[in-house]
């Protein structure tokens, strides 16, 4: 199913999201917990799996009308490189990852091009200099999603991560 979705490069592998108001109703706690880790949530999903992985779906440069809202969570750029991914916890699919790099931020940080199968999270928080801006929270149907704006070395990132129902951050049985 996956590779069907990526055969147009114009198709993201994430559904369209509704980003929740601070007036929208509250989100269960034990699910505010999860999305707003202020960590890295690599660590905190390998914790509930003994197989982990990243399974790269797109990596490429892309521009700025390729965006769409995320534009307004970024500068200006002339191109932005973008990964998408799935992330896998004992061969289940817990994650829709998709990253937006403005090119500015590549300037020191081009082994972000490279990653492949490494976990986003592994190169961010070893790198010592990074900074998270905010959390949105919002919604796909029944499934719950963030984006977070970072900043690498004063540089941003964009990151949306939308939980799928195989996820540990729902409860068994929900």
């Amino acid at each position: 199913m996956w590779s069907k979705m990526m055969s147009d490069l114009g198709v993201s592998i994430l559904p369209s999201l509704k980003w929740i108001s601070d007036q929208s109703p509250p989100v269960p706690e034990n699910i505010r917990d999860w999305l707003m880790e202020s960590g890295s949530m690599t660590l905190r999903l390998k914790k509930y799996c003994t197989c982990f992985q990243v399974q790269p779906q797109r990596e490429c440069f892309i521009t700025r009308d390729k965006l769409k809202e995320e534009a307004e969570h970024l500068p200006e750029s002339i191109r932005y490189w973008l990964r998408e991914v799935i992330l896998i916890g004992d061969n289940k699919p817990w994650i829709l990852g998709r990253t937006v790099i403005p090119q500015e931020t590549l300037l020191h940080h081009q082994a972000l091009m490279h990653l492949g199968t490494v976990p986003l999270g592994h190169y961010l928080f070893n790198s010592g200099k990074l900074i998270r801006d905010y959390i949105h929270i919002g919604q796909q149907g029944r499934l719950w999603a963030r984006r977070s704006r970072l900043q690498l070395t004063g540089k941003p990132l964009l990151l949306t991560e939308l939980f799928l129902a195989d996820s540990p951050l729902y409860p068994p049985g929900c």
